[in-house]
């Protein structure tokens, strides 16, 4: 096998340099037939024989362009060799480009369109609409053709390739393309011996910056969305294996922090020696601020605090330390109970980096003084500078946004050397994040052909009143609360379809945990994240349409079928190695094509970050396994209830789902349980 592969990796090496001088002669030859044209006294027979003669190479180069795809086609490893299912539109896309540049060798660029053919089995399972566009490409030069032909002409080019059954032309030039059952078998059948396996990506090194709630203050719903976008995607890189840092940007720095010292100072004067009770932080930052804002004297302690603070003065530092760790420990509270982890880092990690970069930037020449404050711009899109250094000689979010990003991609020892940053802010926070990037191109600290950064930006999330979700007095929504008030809904809900007398309390417990904060997960993931949500729990604890519910009850009725027909995990993996998944009813061969998706689903919410892709998805596999469910047996029993039926294969299907879908929950954070 190994020396096949090397013979088909050299000749197809050996065809890509032959086509390499073939297509430099065709446009030495084009260059020539063109100063022909021009010369008035042009010989036409010797223009004649230049014309043919580039004739033939074009069709040489056209047979050449095949080989190449078949061979290598032939140089990867086999679909029984593979533990992996492969992205459809992936490999369709490989296949028509090199037929369409084969059959238009003149066409640079040549548009290849590749979509998921409508519900109707006879359109074929996937369809390439490029005949349009290239004959509205050739329109435009002059030449007119029909669509038709040009499809005609794309197929005669297309390799071959196991997983095709066969392609027709339909219509004024839309090719029909049909997928082979049997690879589509092989590959889901794959799934029992090595699992749900992800589909191949260069690996990269990741930060994922999300949550980023601020000291002394309580998480509240508008911590909501990053917290649960950003673990989102931070699993979906950690699944396609990428080395993903998970950081907490928390606000532990600056103005507020020499108030709170103070006030803590006064109210506890032995907190150096004992640790206070201060387990509302909530109430003591409020006692803290109104004494800002209304003592002058305090203020001034308030300001000196913050000198000794950020002068790492030890008493300072400690009280600081107190009041973090107070926070800290509520903060974690939120995160065990939504399963989120992440890496603390806060402003003051970057404290003496933001001293470097304001010195860098200065000796570099990027900053402005205007009117005491150093400021910085980026482009010419950007239109407000950043603020490097306040006017009393303070940092700002900017300068220590700088430090931050520096720290990211910077190619030094102690530093991330990070190919990938991903901020998961509210849209609120777009402009900053425009003129960040701008700056950094600037200061050549982030360089576009090495690096990757986005800006995760989602809406806000509204009330039933479609105002901003706030508690009646105008105060935001605690967080606590509302996970507190998601278990209170969701336990209502199990008791309405009376799970309380079918389950253990322990296993009430569980499917309570797992309805409820899978609801707010699901119910904010599954919208588009530029868009605002209304938060409703009625609509979350739905069990009909698109909900997380929904989900899980279609989970574990799936997963309770096995159980039925007395199959243990164990068991079905030793029944994959004799039987195979079924294919052949067309509702078990629909249900087949969606499972075959998950690759692609997957490389596109990697490709625009865009969570909602993997919700719709997990719902078409719900959807559609009911369809199969409903017109297939699994298991058939006589009228005593006993089993005189298993269909092995169905069995398998329905196992392949369940683990599709299990896996997909994953990424979205929710927990499945065995019985709900």
């Amino acid at each position: 096998m190994e020396n096949d592969l090397s013979y088909h990796v050299e000749e197809a090496a050996r065809a890509e340099e032959e086509v390499s001088v073939l297509k430099a002669y065709v446009e030495d030859i084009k260059r020539k037939v063109s100063d022909m044209v021009v010369e008035a006294n042009t010989d036409n027979a010797e223009l004649n024989k230049l014309i043919t003669e580039n004739t033939k190479l074009k069709h040489r180069l056209a047979i050449l362009s095949i080989a190449i795809a078949e061979e290598q086609m032939q140089s990867k490893p086999t679909i029984s060799d593979s533990s992996k299912m492969e992205s459809i539109t992936d490999i369709l896309h490989q296949l028509f480009h090199t037929a369409i540049c084969a059959a238009f060798p003149d066409i640079t660029d040549p548009p290849v369109v590749i979509a998921v053919a409508a519900s109707n089995p006879k359109f074929g399972d996937y369809q390439c609409n490029s005949a349009m566009p290239i004959a509205n490409i050739y329109k435009q030069s002059g030449k007119k053709v029909t669509p038709r032909n040009l499809a005609q002409k794309i197929l005669d080019n297309l390799p071959s390739h196991p997983m095709v059954e066969k392609c027709e032309i339909a219509g004024p030039g839309f090719i029909n393309i049909f997928l082979n059952r049997d690879y589509a078998v092989k590959k889901l059948q794959a799934i029992f011996q090595n699992g749900v396996q992800p589909p191949t990506v260069e690996r990269k090194k990741i930060i994922i910056d999300f949550s980023s709630p601020n000291i002394a203050k309580e998480m509240h719903v508008g911590h909501l969305r990053s917290t649960i976008i950003g673990e989102t995607i931070a699993r979906l890189l950690e699944f396609l294996n990428f080395e993903v840092h998970r950081i907490n940007h928390i606000g532990d720095w600056g103005t507020q922090f020499g108030m709170l010292i103070a006030h803590l100072q006064d109210r506890f004067p032995d907190h150096l020696e004992k640790m206070p009770p201060i387990s509302d932080l909530q109430s003591f930052y409020k006692e803290a601020k109104e004494r800002f804002d209304e003592d002058e004297e305090f203020k001034k302690r308030a300001y000196d605090s913050v000198v000794k603070l950020q002068s790492f003065e030890p008493k300072h530092i400690k009280a600081w330390k107190l009041i973090c760790d107070v926070s800290r420990k509520e903060f974690q509270k939120i995160y065990d109970r939504l399963d989120i982890t992440l890496k603390e880092r806060g402003e003051s990690f970057y404290q003496t980096r933001t001293e470097k970069i304001v010195k860098e930037l200065e000796e570099a020449g990027f900053l402005e003084n205007d009117d005491g404050r150093k400021i910085m711009w980026g482009d010419e899109s950007t239109t407000v500078p950043f603020t490097i250094v306040k006017s009393d000689g303070g940092f700002t979010y900017d300068s220590s946004d700088m430090a931050a990003i520096k720290h990211s991609f910077a190619n030094r020892l102690q530093e991330e050397k990070a190919d990938w940053v991903i901020y998961v802010v509210d849209s609120g926070q777009a402009t900053h994040f425009q003129i960040l990037f701008a700056c950094a191109k600037k200061a050549g600290i982030l360089d576009p052909k090495k690096h990757r950064v986005d800006f995760v930006g989602f809406g806000v999330v509204l009330g039933e009143d479609k105002k901003k979700f706030k508690t009646r007095s105008g105060d935001s929504i605690r967080l606590v609360d509302l996970l507190d008030k998601g278990l209170e809904k969701a336990l209502d809900k199990l008791k309405e379809k009376g799970r309380d007398k079918v389950l253990t309390p322990d296993e009430l417990k569980r499917a309570q945990e797992s309805v409820a904060y899978g609801c707010i997960k699901y119910a904010d993931l599954s919208h588009n994240r530029n868009h605002e949500y209304i938060f409703s729990f009625d609509k979350m604890l739905e069990d009909k349409g698109n909900t997380a519910v929904y989900l899980l009850y279609a989970f574990t009725r799936i997963r309770s079928i096995a159980r039925t027909a007395n199959f243990t995990p164990e068991k079905i993996k030793e029944l994959s190695k004799k039987e195979n998944i079924s294919l052949e009813h067309e509702k078990e061969w629909k249900l087949g094509k969606v499972l075959l998706r998950f690759p692609d689903e997957i490389l596109k919410t990697l490709n625009d970050l865009y969570p909602h892709h993997i919700c719709e998805y997990v719902y078409e596999i719900a959807t559609t396994f009911t369809e199969f469910y409903d017109s297939c047996y699994c298991v058939e029993k006589d009228s005593s209830g006993d089993i005189v039926k298993v269909n092995y294969g169905r069995i398998l299907l329905a196992e392949a789902t369940a683990m599709i879908m299990e896996k997909c929950f994953h990424i979205l954070g929710l927990k499945p349980v065995e019985k709900m």
